[in-house]
C-alpha cells in the first residue's frame, strides 16, 4: 500500500509542474496583452499629438506667439488670432462648474442621506439619463427654448437691476439677446450635472457606514455629518468627478454653439455674445479653403488640447495634494 501511494504522488508531481507551466505561460501572455493595450493608447495619443502639430505649424511659423494673445479674425485678410476664442472657453466652462459643482453635490447629498430609499434609484436613473442626451438636443432646446425664456423672463431683470450699480452693470450689462456666454454656460452645467452627482454619489456610497453612525449618536445633524464626515472622507473622489466635468466641458462643440452667439471678440458682460475653441472650429472648418485659415483652425485645436491636458494635469497633483494632506492629518 505504502508503495502504491509513493508512486500516486510520484506520477502527481509532473501533472502540478505542467499545470504551473501552463499557468505561468498565460500570466506572461495577459502580461503581454496589457502592455500592448497600453501601447496602443500611447500611440494613439503621440498620433493625435504629431497631427495636430503637422497641420498647426504653417499658422505657428506665420503668426508665432502672437497667435494667442490676439483677438482679430478675419478670414478675408488672413488676420487669425485665438484669444477671444480661449476666452470664451474658459469663462463658459469655469462659469458652468460654478453652476453644476454645488448642484451636483448636493444631489448627491439628496440622494445618499435624505431621500426615501424608493424614491433613490427613479431619481438617480433620471439624472444620469441626462448624459445619454445628445448635445445637439442641448443646443435646439437651448436656442428656441431656454434663451427666448432666459431672455424674456431673467436676463431683461438682471440688466435693470444693476443698471447703475458699479462693476455689475459691465459684468451684466448689454443688450438682453438671450444667447450669449452665460447661457451657453447654463446649457453646460446642465450636460456636465450627471457626471459630478453620479461620481460623488457613488463616493458618498464607499464611506463606512460606521462613521456615519457615530457622528449620528454623538448627535450632529445631517448637515455637520456630511460636512465634517462624508466630505472630509471623500474630497478625493469628489474632486475627481468635479475636474471629469470641466474637461467634458471644455469640449463641448454643438450645444455651445448653437447658443453662445458665435462672435470673435471679448466683451466686459458674460450676458455678450462670444464663442470658444470648438465652436470656431466646428463653424469655420468648412469654410477653411485657405492654407493658412484651415492651419490657424488646428492650431486652435492644439490649443484646446493643450488646455485640457493642463487641467486633468492639475486634477492628478490636485488629488495627490489632498492624498498626501489626509495622510499626515492622521
Amino acid at each position: 500500500m505504502a508503495d502504491i501511494a509513493l508512486a500516486e504522488q510520484m506520477s502527481s508531481v509532473p501533472d502540478r509542474a505542467t499545470a504551473v507551466a501552463k499557468g505561468g505561460a498565460r500570466d506572461t501572455r495577459f502580461r503581454l496583452l496589457t502592455l500592448a493595450a497600453s501601447f496602443v493608447v500611447l500611440g494613439i495619443f503621440a498620433g493625435v499629438m504629431a497631427s495636430l502639430l503637422i497641420g498647426a505649424l504653417p499658422a505657428m511659423q506665420h503668426f508665432g506667439w502672437a497667435f494667442i494673445y490676439t483677438e482679430a479674425w478675419n478670414p478675408v485678410t488672413e488676420k487669425f488670432g485665438a484669444l477671444a476664442s480661449v476666452y470664451g472657453t474658459l469663462v463658459t466652462s469655469l462659469l458652468a462648474m460654478f453652476v453644476a459643482v454645488p448642484v451636483g453635490i448636493g444631489i448627491a447629498i439628496f440622494l445618499t442621506e435624505i431621500c426615501p430609499r424608493p424614491l433613490r434609484r427613479p431619481i438617480g436613473i433620471a439624472i444620469e439619463l441626462l448624459a445619454g442626451i445628445p448635445s445637439i438636443i442641448y443646443g435646439i432646446w437651448g436656442l428656441f427654448i431656454f434663451a427666448p425664456w432666459f431672455q424674456v423672463h431673467v436676463q431683461t431683470w438682471i440688466v435693470d437691476t444693476v443698471a447703475n450699480v458699479p462693476y455689475l452693470q459691465d459684468i451684466f450689462g448689454g443688450p438682453p439677446y438671450g444667447i450669449g456666454i452665460f447661457t451657453a454656460a447654463l446649457i453646460l452645467s446642465i450636460m456636465v450635472l450627471p457626471f459630478i452627482s453620479a461620481v460623488t454619489r457613488d463616493v458618498f456610497e464607499t464611506v463606512p457606514h460606521v462613521l456615519k453612525e457615530a457622528a449620528y449618536g454623538l448627535g450632529c445633524t445631517t448637515w455637520e455629518v456630511m460636512w465634517r464626515v462624508v466630505l472630509p472622507f471623500a474630497r478625493s473622489g469628489v474632486v475627481g468627478g468635479a475636474m471629469l466635468a470641466l474637461g467634458r466641458a471644455l469640449g463641448e462643440t454643438m450645444a455651445v454653439t448653437f447658443v453662445i452667439g458665435n462672435a470673435h471678440h471679448i466683451q466686459k458682460s458674460i450676458f455678450a455674445p462670444g464663442t470658444t475653441i470648438s465652436a470656431t472650429i466646428a463653424n469655420e472648418f468648412t469654410e477653411a479653403v485657405g492654407d493658412l485659415y484651415l492651419s490657424a483652425l488646428i492650431e486652435m485645436g492644439l490649443i484646446l488640447f493643450f488646455i485640457t491636458f493642463v487641467v486633468l494635469a492639475s486634477a492628478q497633483l490636485m488629488l495627490r495634494a489632498l492624498e498626501r494632506r489626509a495622510g499626515s492629518a492622521t
